[in-house]
């Protein structure tokens, strides 16, 4: 099991997405809200390595963000 210490995954949590053009993302400064596609209840996406392995949802908990895995995604093909 040593091997499985070694190995590197990239863990990304996508809460919502949006398209906006570049000179617009340029423009923002520090505040700046974006608007994404998904409301306050939505599930978020969980991607091990670029790939959707599960769906969660965020809370707050003494002032962290929590990521509670709630289903796993369905396989594809």
């Amino acid at each position: 099991m040593r091997t499985l210490d070694n190995i590197e995954v990239d863990i990304t949590v996508e809460l919502g997405a949006t398209t906006m053009p570049i000179h617009h993302l340029l423009r923002m400064g520090r505040g700046a809200v974006i608007e994404l596609d998904a409301l306050e209840n939505d599930p978020l996406n969980i991607y091990a390595n670029n790939t959707l392995i599960a769906h969660g949802e965020v809370s707050v908990e003494e002032g962290h963000l929590r990521v509670q895995v709630t289903a796993k995604a369905q396989r594809r093909g």
